[in-house]
């Protein structure tokens, strides 16, 4: 590899790590705010697909990607509401209704996005990080998604306001001790209702950032599981929304590989490794989901131990 190659070769990591870790990094910080409340949204696959559909949809009707990502992120909210009224009903499980609703989710995306297989919606602007260079190949690289600073903006608010406001403390009081939030006179059902509704929206971010960007069109296998593996990966920041924007970085870099290798011309193993963000999130759930073992930072309600 000749050293205008490995230039293109880094930049095609960075820029597609920037690129692909959109999606997961609205994902996980939703997430993270979720099961910082107590409660856990395995539905998220199917937010993330049926925003990713209504954001398509919504940009192609009305000719504004703007629209179409609040579009997304509103259908992102309106799912993840569903599951968190359905979850503050008596004996009705957290994980069996997030499979529920992904299923319901995925589903609806399917059955209403089929006329919008074919047509091309309008994209969301790119931001140029490669000025820099003489390159086009790595100006290209280096366009990154313009929701990008609103995740970053967002991992910042999340860190600040669980640290410093009485939003925050609720909603990590609500995840560490329910019995202690009742003590106090505050609605726990409340509180995980609003936090779910709240990272529904965040992660319904991400769904339009998918269809409106990259890779910008909408097809059924959209998600390629991005919101399964925002599980593991919150375990992995161990549920701080700074971390989570790290780790979205990894995972996307992690994807970007097998492109990255396309650009400078090595196509063997392409497809190979396209498997390696998959096998981080074994590797992650390997090492961090022991029996008996609590995570560090993990909140008390979900707390294998409980």
């Amino acid at each position: 590899m000749t050293a205008d190659q490995l230039i293109i070769f880094l930049s095609g990591i960075g820029g597609g790590a920037l690129r692909v870790g959109v999606p997961f990094l609205f994902v996980s910080l939703g997430e993270c705010l979720t099961e910082k409340s107590g409660r856990i949204n395995l539905g998220l696959e199917g937010v993330l697909v049926l925003s990713a559909m209504t954001a398509f949809g919504a940009s192609y009707l009305s000719g504004s990607p703007w629209v179409g990502v609040m579009a997304g992120a509103g259908a992102g909210a309106l799912l993840a509401t569903l599951h968190g009224l359905l979850c503050s009903l008596p004996r009705v499980n957290d994980i069996a209704t997030g499979i529920a609703l992904m299923l319901l989710g995925m589903g609806l995306a399917f059955y209403l996005g089929k006329p919008l297989i074919q047509p091309q919606a309008p994209q969301l602007p790119a931001l140029s990080l490669g000025g820099w260079s003489d390159s086009p190949a790595v100006r290209s690289a280096l366009e990154v998604n313009a929701l990008l600073p609103l995740g970053l903006f967002m991992a910042v608010l999340l860190w600040w306001a669980f640290a410093n406001t009485r939003l925050g403390l609720l909603v990590r009081l609500a995840g560490d001790s329910a019995n202690a939030t009742r003590a106090l006179g505050y609605s726990v059902s409340g509180i995980r209702i609003a936090a779910t509704a709240a990272g529904g929206f965040i992660a319904g971010l991400g769904g339009a950032s998918l269809t409106l960007f990259y890779p910008g069109s909408w097809n059924e296998g959209i998600s390629s599981g991005q919101g399964l593996i925002a599980v593991a990966l919150v375990i992995f920041a161990r549920w701080s929304p700074l971390r989570c924007v790290g780790a979205a970085l990894l995972f996307g870099g992690a994807g970007a590989i097998g492109p990255a290798l396309q650009s400078v011309g090595i196509g063997w193993g392409y497809h190979l490794f396209n498997i390696v963000p998959y096998v981080l999130t074994l590797l992650i759930l390997v090492l961090t989901c022991r029996p008996g073992v609590v995570v560090p930072g993990s909140p008390g309600e979900l707390s294998s131990t409980r």
